[in-house]
């Protein structure tokens, strides 16, 4: 081997990228949206407790009791942004104060999104448009808006969405057409995307939950029949709890997953799953 070609060899070397071993989001910034409450909050708790830096919660509502308790656990590290999803430029302008305030975001989680489950004959026309608007309108918006900073920082940041089961197959006892579709929309967006944007390093991939422990599914197992439910569906025979999901997702957001887009990670317990 020449001495030019020995040079050529430890330059290529130098600069090639180290896989990290470790799971962990030491140093980064990461923004949800939709975290005020619900999936979203447990997703912040478990960045947090995995060493992010800062978690934004980027939600249209305002913040309650639970928010206040993380918080309070993890001073100066969590903090809330209001935006409307629907509106592109409201979560252009959300990342941008992130990025004025920390100088960088490392990860998104595209979480924000609506259900309503009734036979399709029954849905209005306003109810179909509500569910595609923050489902999958929103989506695309916040996933891009994302992208642009990545690319304009030169990071290579990661995407994350919120999909669901439903993406897969309707659950019998709770269908929902444009709900099941809008996520369905999800995991493809996720694949395209994923496509587009390797040539600038970032990684988009989803987490399909299956049925959560949340103020939308109090009224699951109050259901007469949910013991029988139960045993027709097999697996764990309870609800997640959010906390339960966020592994998933931070191991998306790490650096451990260097090489993984364009995936989803069904997180369900069986229980959802058809």
């Amino acid at each position: 081997m020449s001495s030019s070609t020995t040079t050529e060899a430890a330059s290529a070397s130098q600069t090639s990228t180290v896989p990290q071993t470790q799971v962990t989001l030491g140093s980064k910034v990461i923004a949800i949206t939709g975290a005020n409450r619900g999936i979203g909050l447990g997703i912040a708790e478990c960045c947090l407790s995995n060493g992010a830096e800062r978690v934004y919660s980027i939600d249209i509502g305002e913040t309650g009791e639970e928010f206040l308790a993380l918080s309070q656990r993890y001073p100066g590290r969590l903090h809330a942004l209001n935006a409307n999803v629907t509106e592109e430029e409201t979560i252009t302008a959300a990342v941008e104060k992130i990025i004025a305030e920390t100088g960088a975001i490392h990860g998104m989680v595209v979480n924000a999104g609506r259900t309503h489950h009734k036979a399709a004959l029954d849905f209005t026309k306003e109810e179909i448009e509500n569910l595609f608007n923050v489902n999958l309108f929103g989506a695309f918006y916040t996933a891009r808006a994302a992208a642009r900073a990545f690319i304009k920082l030169g990071i290579k940041g990661s995407i994350v969405f919120t999909a669901s089961m439903a993406s897969y197959r309707p659950n019998k006892r709770v269908p929902s057409t444009p709900y099941g579709a809008s996520k369905a929309g999800i995991r493809n967006m996720t694949h395209t995307l994923a496509m587009e944007w390797a040539q600038y390093g970032i990684r988009v991939n989803s987490v399909s939950p299956g049925l959560v422990k949340t103020a939308m599914t109090y009224w699951v197992p109050q259901q007469p029949d949910w013991e029988q439910q139960l045993k027709y569906y097999g697996g764990f025979p309870r609800l997640a709890e959010v906390q339960e999901l966020g592994g998933a997702y931070v191991y998306l957001l790490s650096d451990a997953a260097s090489y993984t887009t364009s995936i989803d990670i069904p997180v369900n317990g069986v229980i959802g799953s058809e």
